[in-house]
């Protein structure tokens, strides 16, 4: 069988990296993304909100070439640009997979990129290369409980023993370490230096002595992990990057996350449930709630807002197309994107009356539970990837050229 990604990318897919468009090919992409999704994704979706992932999820899109898109063909990639991972993204969060979008995210563009540009050769046969063919799903392991958003104050230490390193402290927010083969690892190897100048990344599998891994279940129905390293040891052939340059290499992974893979195009899917269940529910006034200024406005409203959006999305993911790390226009289209997600959800809860607070398989739940499902997922897309508080800061410092806020 054909792949979705094959033939796709001839001398001519390149014009997307001059241009602010989508080409043919990314069309005719979308449509073999599309008719994919709808036929062996979708009728999982709900289980992806769970943030389960079976094997055979990653393995099938390795198998079609889902999972490379925009990476060499030496290495098992496409060769496309970016524009081909926001394709791939848009068609599953629009087909109500947006929980399996984001762990698909997690690995292909936080966890691989930095593999790809720092990593050795021996480093990239081993785990690029069957990363993209779906053979080994990845995590990142960055946040801590007393460092979130400030990731330079991290406190898991990694000391050198010979020709290893030995590895002790603790991470939260580890989505995807239940289901993952390793995990690209932040730690600190110097305490005589600035915070961030003292990190080193190293790659780890999961299943090394003396990982543990124990679930964090979210208001968002999300699961993510807390993981905790006890004298895990990992030669340093497996550390990534230079010793003491880890800041750099996490500025690649968390340069996608935001804005560019960090949840930008929720709020589409939303506007669509609540507006497909509004045009047969009946408001206090027995008329149908869709035909109700109100409601119309905030849809309007609503709709302007995905559409703002979508464009600062693909001005990140342009940046990223032409070799750039769209770092500060990412946390602009995150900023704007999670809180208009927020606002939207906010307002068509107050709409649905009790009916938006009905989960799934509840009899009378507004948009079959979704509503209520968005409503407990928004906020948590305005934290993960940095909260809008440090997307804020990174905006102020580095565009706007304003003093540090800390």
């Amino acid at each position: 069988m054909s792949t979705p990604a094959a033939d796709l990318f001839g001398p001519d897919h390149a014009a997307s990296r001059r241009h602010f468009i989508f080409t043919e090919e990314h069309d005719r992409l979308r449509e073999s993304i599309h008719a994919f999704v709808a036929r062996e994704l979708a009728p999982h979706s709900e289980e992806w909100e769970e943030s389960t992932f079976p094997d055979w999820v990653f393995s099938r899109m390795g198998e079609l070439g889902l999972l490379g898109l925009s990476y060499p063909e030496e290495y098992g990639g496409q060769g496309g640009d970016y524009f081909c991972n926001i394709v791939l993204a848009e068609e599953m969060v629009h087909s109500n997979c947006g929980g399996l979008a984001m762990g698909v995210a997690v690995h292909t563009d936080m966890a691989t990129p930095p593999i790809h540009l720092f990593g050795t050769e021996e480093q990239k046969q081993r785990y690029l290369v069957p990363a993209i063919a779906g053979r080994k799903i990845s995590c990142l392991g960055i946040s801590e409980p007393d460092a979130g958003s400030d990731v330079s104050g991290i406190r898991t230490r990694a000391l050198r023993d010979g020709d290893e390193w030995v590895i002790n402290g603790r991470k939260m927010w580890t989505t995807m370490a239940h289901e993952a083969r390793w995990v690209l690892l932040l730690t600190r190897t110097n305490l005589e230096v600035p915070k961030h100048k003292g990190l080193t990344m190293f790659l780890v599998p999961m299943d090394t002595p003396g990982i543990t891994v124990e679930p964090v279940h979210t208001m968002g129905t999300e699961r993510t992990n807390a993981t905790f390293y006890d004298d895990v040891r990992v030669g340093d052939e497996w550390r990534l990057g230079d010793v003491d340059g880890g800041w750099k290499v996490m500025g690649v992974a968390l340069a996608f996350e935001r804005g560019v893979v960090g949840g930008t195009g929720f709020g589409i899917p939303l506007l669509r449930h609540f507006h497909e269940w509004s045009a047969h529910e009946a408001g206090l006034d027995g008329a149908r709630l869709l035909d109700d200024p109100i409601v119309r406005e905030r849809m309007v409203r609503v709709a302007i807002d995905n559409e703002v959006a979508m464009l600062l999305t693909l001005r990140a993911a342009w940046l990223a197309a032409v070799g750039e790390l769209p770092g500060v226009e990412g946390s602009m289209a995150k900023i704007h994107a999670t809180e208009a997600y927020q606002k939207a959800a906010r307002w068509f809860a107050q709409a649905s009356a009790p009916a938006g607070l009905l989960q799934f398989h509840e009899p009378g739940a507004a948009a079959d539970g979704w509503i209520d499902y968005d409503v407990r997922h928004s906020p948590v897309t305005t934290i993960y990837g940095g909260t809008s508080e440090i997307n804020r800061n990174n905006v102020a410092e580095r565009h706007l050229g304003l003093p540090k806020a800390r």
